[in-house]
């Protein structure tokens, strides 16, 4: 992976262009990323927050290399949890576990390699540098994704087909945790795109 702050030294520094990185990742594409804070409380609150608020508008799962997981809650979340590092979310029929934090049944070793090291909002963008798609990226110490939540996307219908005219008010959750979670504006260039095309 190559990284590249947007920095310049002729720019003037803003909260936007201090955290701001964007990445060229083989078989994805380039992304913007949004480092988010990934302490036990506020990935609690981050998380809290997109599964019991937002749970009938996002997808989520994993994205890796060779697989992408793109679930739909079924119903709201009868339980969100947090014990002993881990976040638990329970839709009922199933659920499924995160550690966000400490664990105290292995090593210190082992336990910060299952944390939450990393965490960031992304935008993914196409070959013009306008964004096509939103979401939140999880990863361990030990470099794993451990989860991916993908925003709704306004290119796309509530049913995941291509929407003949963008939706913007889709962009309500991206804007909102930027503001709550980074202290950021809502940004013009999330509306500058034309559609969504994978890869490209």
């Amino acid at each position: 992976m190559q990284h590249a702050t947007l920095n310049t030294p002729d720019a003037p520094e803003t909260p936007e262009t201090q955290t701001r990185v964007i990445m060229d990742e083989p078989g994805r594409g380039r992304l913007e990323v949004w480092p988010v804070t990934a302490d036990e409380n506020t990935l609690w609150m981050l998380l809290q927050d997109i599964f019991q608020g937002h749970w009938q508008h996002i997808r989520f799962g994993t994205m890796v290399p060779g697989a992408v997981w793109e679930i739909k809650a079924p119903n709201a979340p009868i339980r969100i949890d947090l014990l002993d590092g881990y976040l638990t979310v329970d839709f009922g029929a199933w659920h499924f576990h995160v550690c966000i934090g400490t664990f105290s049944g292995v090593s210190a070793e082992l336990a910060a390699q299952r944390r939450t090291a990393r965490a960031e909002l992304y935008r993914l963008l196409n070959a013009q540098d306008a964004p096509k798609s939103w979401g939140l990226r999880l990863y361990t110490g030990a470099g794993d994704q451990q989860l991916t939540v993908f925003f709704p996307n306004p290119f796309l219908t509530d049913t995941d087909k291509r929407a003949d005219q963008p939706d913007w008010s889709k962009l309500a959750l991206w804007d909102s945790l930027r503001r709550d979670y980074l202290g950021l504006a809502p940004d013009p260039v999330d509306r500058s795109g034309k559609g969504f095309a994978c890869g490209g």
